[in-house]
């Protein structure tokens, strides 16, 4: 019998909030690999705010995916078959492929992973993948941190904020994350190390950053934009460096969002401000692969995930990244992981 393969497909640009509707669920029979393609089975496939991003019709850092076609994504597979030399049957891969069961592909942009089984599988999105690449190029090349400067972190419970919160704490800074429950907040103090915690939904941000910033601050790593942003920039020493990763809070919104009030400090405490995207430091992977290895196998960088089960559920887990119910890094656990 042929096999078949299951796949999101985008249905339309959203406005605003992703709607069910944006997606469309879909079934085709999986065809017969050609000379030099080889058949991926996807494993885990990564959650990230970016999806909403590639989604809108839009252009930003990569081509916005088109109404039609399999909705992209960050995936960890399997080869099932390879008619490719580069590949085997049985390698551990990654790669931005596609919200599907079922990947054929040509090889181009996909790495086989270096698995063993010393480390769970989950930890190649968790710490050794874009999020925690993200942190390390975002924190240490832009921001730059040294040993005794405040170091803010926003969605400091994430993916990428955890990790930047804890490499700041190994070089020395004192950590002071932004979160959004009062268990996250638990989380990054009491497991990861950070300094303080403050939750923006039930305390005032410009009141807790004097609390617990009382010599001002040094470097913000953000990944929210909006209101926090502004906070932060009111708040600002001399030289501060602002690498920006993200800003999720912008990401649905369908009119222009006003910019920070407080942005003239920029260039009164003549402060560096820089986006990134990870993809800028992709010939710099293994040094960033490198150092978060020998961290983690020291027992300084911790990681956690969310997993949501089933690609049928990709749409839904979406909507946890912009409500704020994710704990950790999320991801959808697409088929059952090989032994090894």
């Amino acid at each position: 019998m042929s096999r078949l393969n299951h796949e999101w497909r985008l249905s339309a640009h959203p406005i605003g909030k992703l709607k069910a509707s944006d997606f469309n669920w879909g079934e085709q029979k999986i065809p017969d690999i050609r000379e030099s393609e080889l058949l991926i089975r996807n494993i885990y496939l990564s959650i990230d705010p970016t999806n909403r991003i590639w989604a809108d019709e839009r252009e930003s850092y990569m081509p916005p995916v088109e109404t039609g076609n399999v909705m992209r994504g960050l995936i960890v597979g399997v080869v099932e078959e390879s008619r490719n030399p580069g590949f085997k049957e049985g390698d551990i891969v990654q790669g931005i492929l596609g919200w599907e069961e079922y990947i054929t592909s040509d090889g181009t942009g996909v790495s086989v992973i270096p698995y063993d089984g010393t480390v769970p599988l989950t930890a190649f999105f968790g710490l050794f993948s874009h999020t925690g690449l993200a942190a390390y190029f975002g924190l240490d090349d832009i921001g730059k941190p040294k040993e005794g400067e405040t170091l803010v972190v926003s969605a400091a419970a994430g993916a990428v904020g955890s990790v930047a919160g804890q490499i700041g704490r190994i070089k020395g800074c004192r950590v002071v994350g932004i979160a959004g429950t009062d268990a996250k907040c638990g989380w990054i103090t009491d497991d990861l190390g950070f300094d303080a915690a403050i939750n923006y939904k039930t305390e005032s941000v410009p009141d807790s950053l004097r609390q617990h910033c009382p010599n001002g601050i040094d470097v913000y790593f953000d990944t929210v934009g909006g209101p926090i942003l502004d906070a932060v920039l009111g708040q600002i020493n001399f030289k501060a460096r602002i690498p920006i990763c993200g800003m999720i809070s912008q990401y649905n919104s369908s009119e222009p969002v006003p910019g920070p009030y407080n942005f003239i400090n920029i260039l009164y405490k003549s402060a560096r401000i820089e986006g990134f995207i990870v993809l800028n430091y992709a010939e710099r992977f293994g040094e960033g692969i490198s150092d978060l290895v020998k961290w983690y196998s020291e027992g300084k960088l911790k990681y956690r995930i969310d997993v949501v089960e089933g690609l049928e559920n990709a749409p839904a887990a979406l909507d946890k990244l912009f409500d704020g119910t994710n704990k950790g890094k999320l991801i959808v656990k697409v088929s059952e992981e090989p032994s090894i």
